[in-house]
Formats: C-alpha cells, structure tokens, sequence
C-alpha cells in the first residue's frame, strides 16, 4: 500500500505524510503550521492498528471530524482517499503509477499530447 495525502497547504502535507511514515502506516491530520492535530496509526501492514477497537473507532472519527473542520467538502474524507487508491476497483484511480482507468484496465495520460 502507498501514501496518498491531500492538503491545503505544502506544510501541512508534509507534517501529515511525517507522520504516516513514522508509524509505519495509518491516518494523519496537521495543520500549515506542521501541528499534529490528531493521527491513526496503522503499524500492522499499514492498515491495521495493534489498539483496543474503541481507541481505533475515536481515532478515525478524530481524523474525520479535524479534516472537515480543516475545510474538506467530503463526508467520510478517508474513505474517499482510500477507494480512490484501490486500483482494483472500476472508475478512475490514483496509484503510484499514476491515473488508472480500472474500467478498460489501462493507465490514462495525464496531459493530452499536442498535434
């Protein structure tokens, strides 16, 4: 599995990307001032936590609710990012190749080529 982070800003991404990576995995929220607000980690495989299902399920809401208060539009922001990451499922996907089209199984141009 690979990282796959949206932000509003270089610093913000960069602290949440951090932080991921230091646990090995997970979910991470940070503001543009590189503060932690709040993270998920996914030690086990990167999707898979080693805490009690009660401190998982706090954590995520944790996570959901600081990225809507941060200004994501979306309803489950994670959710969204994780399905956009599964190559395996039809309709466009990011992967670490680039944009997948899972319903013709080919990788789509990102830039149209010019006559």
């Amino acid at each position: 599995h690979h990282i796959i982070a949206i932000g509003a800003s270089d610093n913000a991404l960069a602290a949440a990307i951090n932080e991921v990576v230091h646990h090995r995995g997970g979910l991470a929220v940070a503001d543009s001032n590189r503060k932690i607000l709040t993270s998920l980690p996914l030690p086990l495989a990167g999707l898979i936590s080693t805490e009690p299902a009660e401190r998982v399920a706090k954590a995520y809401s944790d996570c959901d609710r600081l990225a809507k208060i941060l200004g994501s539009p979306l309803s489950a922001p994670f959710m969204t990012l994780s399905f956009l990451a599964l190559s395996v499922i039809p309709s466009l996907k990011l992967t670490d190749k680039g944009l997948f089209d899972g319903q013709v199984f080919r990788h789509v141009p990102l830039f149209e080529e010019s006559l």
